[in-house]
């Protein structure tokens, strides 16, 4: 059964829409307890990125199928890790106070930096040694997993910041109450328009890859990374479109500790 490219793009949106929610509810319960808590979310968490580095490691000369579900989901565990540490405050950024009105575009970008920049370079420094260690494997379907999370993120945080329609701050956790204020909303930015044609490209080199593919292992590997791109893409234009997505996972989470905040930031005109 795990051999279909259809039953691998399942697999994709099913660990895609729990793992997220996972991490949701994480940090929700550790915004209860307070900093300690949200400190051990992360310590009891470690071997969750312990196991997909060795995963990670471990499938990089097998050309199984098997493999290739591993690959996929040990990358996923090592950046799902990474960004519990950021969404709870431990690993984030020198800058932890709300934006400054009235200052030049290039102050408001190098403070809009700092408020993710240690956990941006740790996402790099990862990258960069998944590159380094795949480098000419057999298996290499671990790395572009992380390498297309990697892409949509920055790709995603920039227009952020930039200014999009539709804002979705309500899970924002307590620690990043301050990142908002570093957003702006606008109809459209000219980034945009370039990561919406970037990530479709992306997908249908995937997908074109799975029809093509010389083994089924390949045409998994391909199907788990096409449909992880086109969920990259539908995020891409929630920050556009006026869909709730913020229903998958609001059900599935406890109560705020406090009242919560308003949940988007959107234009009125």
């Amino acid at each position: 059964m795990l051999t279909s490219p259809w039953i691998a793009a399942l697999v994709a949106l099913f660990v895609w829409w729990f793992s997220t929610g996972a991490i949701l509810f994480a940090v929700r319960r550790a915004d209860q307890g307070g900093s300690h808590a949200r400190l051990w979310a992360c310590l009891m968490t470690l071997p969750i990125v312990v196991l997909g580095v060795a995963g990670f490691i471990d499938t990089l000369g097998d050309t199984s199928i098997a493999a290739v579900y591993v690959a996929f989901l040990a990358a996923l565990a090592v950046w799902g890790w990474i960004e519990l540490t950021f969404l709870t405050g431990t690993i984030t950024g020198p800058v932890t106070s709300h934006s400054v009105p009235n200052v030049s575009e290039g102050e408001r970008f190098i403070r809009a930096w700092g408020t993710v920049a240690y956990h941006e370079m740790l996402l790099g420094a990862v990258m960069g040694a998944m590159i380094v260690l795949s480098w000419g494997t057999e298996n290499q379907f671990g790395m572009w997993t992380f390498a297309v999370l990697f892409a949509a993120r920055i790709s995603a945080k920039l227009n952020l910041y930039l200014g999009v329609r539709k804002v979705n701050v309500e899970f924002i956790p307590e620690p990043l109450n301050h990142l908002p204020s570093h957003f702006r909303t606008a109809r459209m930015n000219w980034l945009f328009p370039m990561s919406i044609t970037g990530l479709s490209f992306a997908a249908a080199c995937w997908l074109e890859r799975v029809w093509s593919a010389d083994t089924t292992a390949d045409t998994i590997g391909f199907a788990l990374l096409g449909t992880l791109t086109m969920l990259a893409l539908l995020e891409h234009w929630f920050m556009v479109l006026p869909l709730p997505d913020e229903k998958l996972w609001r059900w599935m989470l406890p109560e705020r500790p406090q009242p919560a905040q308003a949940t988007r930031l959107s234009e009125e005109t």
